[in-house]
């Protein structure tokens, strides 16, 4: 099994010359050309009602991939700050180093289970700073990325939101990216997901799917949750994945709910309601090829005009 994982320095826009490269086209339509039993595979999408207890939480973590693995789930998924309620003010008092207590939790969980295991998000110190984190073990237990959300959370809509994220979190320099028998996949969180460049340069690199640990609010879920993802989806024909914390009212933050999946086409395929739930999606790559074959956009790309890239390449 691939256990590849790659990072790179965040995405600019910039002009460029010449058509879609041949080299770029290759990556793009390499990961199409499938066949046999891996043209599907099934994404858990687990959206954890969060406790303020850390243990708590993490406790509920075996009990839910357990369930998701038996139903036949190959990457399971957490959503955003699963260990620790979201807020400024609980940030500095749940982080934690990686490895540490919470990274230990996942890595024996998805090796006890076998599963890809996209570990949402937790709060991660180093350094004297305190970042935002995904890291995505193997199901062998190894630990294949730790993403940095880049995108901070700052925003400011009077009579409705105000949230400064950079009161207490700094922002990640690089984009991640990690290889499954299944596809390539490319990991964003929340707020990175309203940043089309970053989704773009995903599907460059070869990402047939998008997942964001996701904690939108009663203010911005209802307005642009789905249309996000329907954006980044069908711009870059592929599958996005979105996963909320379950709905709780009595919460400072309170989250939107709603973990939802979306097909290139831009069609909900898999999507929850506010509680804690786990839902399901059968991942098709063939469908996915189909697409990309029948309106082949990523091959038209005016790159004589415009381009996206990365500002350094993906390493491993």
């Amino acid at each position: 099994k691939s256990r590849a994982a790659h990072c790179c320095l965040p995405g600019i826009l910039r002009k460029g010359r010449g058509s879609l490269s041949c080299s770029l086209w290759k990556l793009l339509t390499m990961s199409d050309n499938i066949s046999g039993s891996n043209t599907k595979f099934r994404l858990a999408l687990i959206q954890l009602m969060v406790s303020p207890l850390k243990a708590n939480n993490l406790n509920r973590v075996g009990t839910l991939v357990k369930e998701a693995a038996s139903r036949g789930a190959k990457i399971v998924t957490l959503p955003e700050c699963f260990n620790s309620p979201y807020g400024t003010k609980y940030f500095r008092e749940n982080a934690e180093s990686i490895p540490g207590e919470s990274t230990k939790v996942l890595s024996e969980t998805a090796k006890e289970f076998g599963v890809y295991l996209i570990g949402g998000s937790i709060p991660e110190k180093d350094d004297g700073k305190i970042y935002n984190t995904c890291t995505v073990f193997a199901p062998d237990g190894s630990m294949l990325l730790k993403y940095r959300k880049i995108h901070l959370f700052d925003i400011d809509v009077p009579g409705k939101i105000t949230f400064q994220e950079s009161e207490t979190l700094s922002p990640g320099n690089e984009l991640c990216t990690f290889d499954t028998p299944y596809c390539k996949v490319g990991i964003g969180i929340c707020y990175d997901l309203r940043f089309a460049e970053l989704a773009q340069i995903y599907a460059q690199k070869g990402c047939q799917l998008l997942v964001y640990p996701a904690a939108f609010n009663m203010t911005t879920g209802p307005a642009h949750w789905e249309l996000l993802q329907k954006a980044r989806a069908v711009d870059n024909q592929v599958y996005v994945a979105a996963v909320s914390p379950a709905r709780n009212d009595k919460s400072s933050y309170v989250a939107w709910g709603h973990t939802t999946v979306v097909n290139p086409w831009g069609e909900v395929v898999g999507k929850a309601g506010s509680e804690e739930t786990i839902i399901y999606t059968d991942i098709d790559l063939k469908y996915l090829s189909d697409i990309r074959q029948q309106i082949p956009v990523l091959k038209q790309k005016r790159h004589d005009l415009y381009r996206v890239q990365a500002v350094q390449d993906c390493r491993p």
